[in-house]
């Protein structure tokens, strides 16, 4: 739980009345972001109110201001935390006046319809009292860390929406979620990030609250202080949107690389690519009120468009940012970029042969592109128990990994929390993230218990129909003109065929010799009358993960099982003849 969080959200409880509970985060997350900037402008406010008298055009303004505070952004009202309440008549008016004048990148208060807050908590009579408790609250980035500000946003947007009863998984991601991510995604054979003053991109085009986009930061810095890492984003949600980019504000990033909006419909960062992408898009959800636009844009697109592989089912969309940022990779001639991705464990395997899910892998897999695939714990979200998975892409794979798939089971590798955060009931510790990226690092020399390295070919395979003549009353089959027998649609059966069957390294290429090799020993001696419609053959991919890792557990003996029973069995009876007295 967050200690500043808990603070902040007992300032709702001045709230209680006018608002109901649902309502506290439209006051409470906006005032949190005020009171962060205001901490944040504090220390060079009368030099920029200077600059402003001195310069009236906004962009010479802006170039003067960075020039004397660093920063990207400012805020040229008289107004502030310190002396808002001097005025008590005047304070609705003056609040106002103070957000209107932060310089035009500062657009987040629009996205909580915040003038409209003010005047409803000032008609209330709360709004001095708001403004006093916040006013007490020291939020400045050397005193609130960027995590623990993260946390505290996090931790009121769940309140939040317990309170209005809705799902925060579309929010945010856990940070020890996150972490194990980023430190896989720079985990790359033979990539040193230590080394001098590099300069990299990082994409989310689910940014959330922007905590995926902070930890990386982190992340690498802590590795070199030395390195540049330009953020970028775009996110559809208006208040998550708000708080990520004022976050980033707050440190001194350029916001503009923040955009609102649905990727899906709207890249915002269309023709642009990346040397890191990250996200947790959304689980299951329906995307049938843009599916016309999606589709539009893949006719349009042609084969190299992003979603020219094939599109899933508009019951979850998942995949629709899989292949998103498949196509936002760096190209590998401009030294290649790596992607990663959380999802649920549909993508794995949803959809039949040639289904689009399967068309998708089929593309991911064919182009190599598929480097390692983690199974985390269950347990670990706030809104869901349900397995989950971090995959890993790379198009310039290091040798080693090339036309192959790590698959890690991480499952086991988690620590119990001393209270459930909702669903969440489990995190990974520092020490489980190690073993897992340890597992991942030792790639074909990692615990087989954990880890199994396979040929991209060995998630392919064929599916066939198999038909059986149809028969007339004596029991001979029927033929047609050409003498061939008609086939019996009610015997129709379909059976898929591994690209690996019996040990082929082929792949696709072998295709004719291998289904013939797999009927002739799997079909044929069962039922001798059966043919294969080469005609209906179709290829498909999936990922069927926890059959690489499963493990045989033989049934208890039949002694043990029946002593069991009986005792059961005496039980139910004396419970009986307690009842017939």
């Amino acid at each position: 739980m967050s200690t500043l969080g808990n603070f902040i959200w007992s300032i709702a409880d001045q709230l209680r009345g006018p608002y109901r509970p649902n309502q506290y985060g439209t006051v409470i997350l906006p005032f949190t972001i005020l009171r962060r900037l205001d901490c944040v402008l504090e220390p060079d406010r009368v030099a920029v109110r200077e600059l402003a008298a001195r310069y009236e055009n906004p962009n010479r303004l802006k170039v003067e201001v960075k020039k004397v505070t660093g920063r990207t952004f400012y805020n040229t009202s008289h107004y502030e935390f310190a002396n808002l309440l001097a005025d008590a008549d005047g304070l609705a008016d003056n609040l106002a006046d103070y957000i209107d004048r932060f310089s035009a990148d500062v657009d987040v208060f629009e996205y909580f319809d915040f003038k409209k807050e003010i005047l409803a908590l000032e008609k209330a009579g709360l709004l001095r009292e708001i403004v006093k408790s916040f006013g007490a609250v020291d939020l400045h980035p050397d005193v609130v860390s960027n995590a623990d500000m993260g946390d505290a946003f996090e931790y009121i947007i769940r309140k939040f929406n317990e309170a209005a009863n809705e799902t925060s998984g579309d929010h945010y991601t856990p940070r020890d979620a996150i972490r194990l991510l980023v430190d896989l995604l720079f985990a790359e054979k033979d990539v040193d990030l230590a080394e001098g003053s590099i300069i990299r991109s990082l994409y989310d085009p689910t940014a959330g609250t922007g905590g995926m986009l902070s930890l990386a930061e982190e992340h690498l810095l802590a590795q070199n202080s030395e390195a540049k890492l330009t953020l970028y984003g775009q996110e559809y949600n208006p208040q998550s949107y708000a708080i990520c980019k004022s976050d980033l504000l707050a440190k001194g990033h350029d916001t503009t690389n923040i955009a609102f909006g649905n990727t899906l419909t709207d890249d915002a960062f269309k023709g642009r690519q990346f040397d890191y992408c990250m996200s947790n898009p959304p689980y299951g959800v329906d995307w049938k009120q843009y599916a016309k636009a999606v589709k539009e844009e893949r006719d349009s697109s042609g084969p190299y468009g992003r979603f020219a592989p094939g599109l899933p089912a508009t019951s979850d969309g998942q995949m629709l940012f899989l292949l998103h940022l498949a196509h936002k990779m760096r190209a590998p001639e401009d030294g290649g970029g790596r992607v990663g991705i959380i999802m649920n464990g549909s993508p794995l395997f949803n959809g039949a042969a040639e289904s689009g899910p399967s068309n998708i892998r089929k593309w991911l897999l064919e182009n190599d592109l598929v480097e390692a695939i983690v199974a985390l714990p269950t347990n670990m979200f706030f809104n869901t128990g349900i397995a989950t998975y971090i995959w890993i892409l790379d198009n310039t794979k290091h040798p080693d990994r090339q036309g192959k798939v790590q698959l890690i089971d991480g499952t086991s590798f988690w620590t119990k929390m001393r209270k459930n955060l909702g669903s969440k009931g489990r995190e990974i510790s520092d020490h489980d993230r190690a073993e897992v990226v340890r597992l991942y690092v030792d790639f074909e020399d990692a615990d087989p218990d954990h880890s199994k390295v396979l040929r991209n070919a060995e998630f392919g395979y064929w599916t066939i129909t198999v038909e059986r003549p149809l028969l007339d009353a004596d029991g001979n089959p029927i033929v047609d003109r050409k003498g061939n027998p008609k086939p019996d649609s009610k015997k129709r059966d379909t059976e898929n065929v591994p690209f690996t069957y019996g040990g082929s390294t082929a792949g696709a290429a072998g295709k004719h010799e291998v289904i013939q090799t797999y009927f002739d020993a799997e079909v044929k001696p069962h039922v001798p009358d059966a043919w294969i419609d080469w005609s209906k053959a179709k290829t498909g991919y999936e990922i069927p993960f926890t059959r690489h890792f499963y493990k045989y557990v033989p049934p208890r003996p039949l002694a043990e099982i029946d002593a069991d029973l009986e005792k059961q069995v005496a039980k139910i009876l004396d419970l009986l003849r307690e009842v017939e007295q």
